[in-house]
């Protein structure tokens, strides 16, 4: 079982490739949901991480798809672009999978 990586910027790839993780760098919305179904469709992958940039490209897909698939994991990383309030973005997910703000 394999980790891919789905960026919005070179850096965060390259350090991921030193570790071993292959990915690509997209930018606009539809680049990102395309490269996340190809991921999704790919045997071997695990776990798709997403880096919080692109996230916020389709905030609502990506929730759904937490929620709702088994299999791949999907993992939001802070990168260079993103904010140290990842715990807050987790409370929203862990609220919104509820229903009760945290």
């Amino acid at each position: 079982m394999k980790f891919y990586l789905l960026s919005d910027n070179i850096d965060t790839q390259m350090g991921m490739r030193l570790a071993g993780i292959e990915g690509v760098v997209v930018h606009e919305r539809r680049e990102v949901l395309e490269a996340l179904e190809k991921a999704m469709h790919i045997e071997d992958i695990a776990v798709i991480l997403i880096t919080t940039k692109l996230v916020q490209t389709c905030p609502n897909v990506i929730s759904e798809l937490k929620l709702r698939q088994k299999k791949p994991l999907i993992v939001e990383i802070p990168d260079r672009h993103g904010s140290t309030d990842i715990g807050e973005v987790m409370d929203a997910y862990v609220s919104e999978a509820i229903g009760v703000k945290l």
